[in-house]
């Protein structure tokens, strides 16, 4: 049995957020690891300035266009409209029931990050609310709301935290009901999307669906970022040459591990490396010169920290 439980949770729209939560087996207690002050002190920087970001691509961009968002924010959007109370307060109403109900299934940090991303944001949005818009062009404000909303979300969800509550519920139905967390928030958001419609008008209700396209990429652009790293495997009866040309023509470190044919049952040579985008051509040509007949697999990779992932000089 494994000691890990691993929850995880989407943004209406994009991304997951994995945390490792305490369990017990049998006698044993596993415990999360306290963070440093150092890195909560980060954390609710970062947190806070993606809420702010998310408060200025509502109230300066989407809402005074008539255009909503998806999840409890599309909610709130339209809750605001019909009834002259501020966002800000349904923002915050609508979110913290949903935050208390799931909070065993995210865990006590992301539910705090959570919490404390929803507060700024919903404080941002009633700040923000007497400011004239910066721009009335709706395409304008569809391109500069969903970039800058799409920004904020991410920078929240990279540090650990979420801006709307609607995964929650989605990971609450999730158990009760045949359909996936993202086809629940999909369903959910096509919804809002149509509800707006009514309360203004199908036309912006489109825009709102093309700033929320728009959002939900960005979101993925924040979180992994511009230039991806590539995980390569290798396998080849020629692993030695293959790993010392990559140390000697890409400057990159490799590791050796042992392996065994499926079907052969022979004992191989698995080379992995980590290697960027810009050097990917390379490393095939690489490959290709020592043995035309190796196993290469390469895939994405968006986070890479420790060991030796630090290119070394070539000449």
């Amino acid at each position: 049995m494994k000691d890990e439980v691993i929850t995880v949770s989407e943004h209406s729209g994009a991304a997951a957020q994995v945390e490792q939560t305490p369990i017990m087996t049998g006698a044993k207690v596993i415990k999360h690891k306290g963070m440093h002050w150092t890195d909560i002190i980060r954390r609710v920087i970062f947190i806070s300035i993606g809420a702010m970001l998310m408060a200025v691509g509502l109230e300066l961009f989407l809402v005074p266009n008539q255009m909503t968002d998806g999840g409890i924010a599309g909610i709130s959007i339209i809750l605001s409209h019909l009834t002259g109370i501020p966002l800000g307060v349904f923002l915050l109403v609508l979110n913290l029931p949903f935050l208390i109900i799931g909070y065993k299934q995210i865990g006590k940090t992301f539910a705090l990050s959570t919490l404390l991303g929803i507060v700024v944001m919903s404080v941002g949005t009633i700040m923000l609310h007497p400011v004239e818009p910066f721009v009335t062009n709706s395409f304008l404000a569809v391109v500069y709301g969903g970039v800058i909303l799409g920004i904020g979300v991410g920078i929240v969800i990279r540090f650990g935290g979420s801006l709307d509550g609607t995964e929650i519920v989605a990971i609450l139905f999730n158990k009760k009901t045949p359909f996936s967390v993202g086809e629940i928030v999909m369903f959910f958001n096509l919804f809002i999307m149509l509800v707006a419609g009514f309360v203004f008008t199908f036309e912006k209700a489109m825009y709102s669906l093309i700033a929320y396209y728009i959002a939900f990429k960005m979101i993925d652009i924040t979180i992994e970022g511009l230039n991806d790293s590539k995980s390569v495997w290798i396998i080849s009866d020629n692993h030695k040459d293959i790993g010392d040309a990559l140390l000697s023509r890409l400057g990159r470190g490799v590791t050796y591990m042992s392996g065994e044919g499926g079907f052969s049952g022979d004992e191989k040579k698995v080379i992995f490396t980590i290697i960027t985008r810009l050097e990917e051509a390379k490393l095939k040509s690489i490959v290709e010169e020592h043995d035309p007949q190796a196993f290469l697999a390469i895939g994405n990779i968006h986070d890479v920290k420790g060991g030796r992932f630090k290119k070394k000089n070539i000449h």
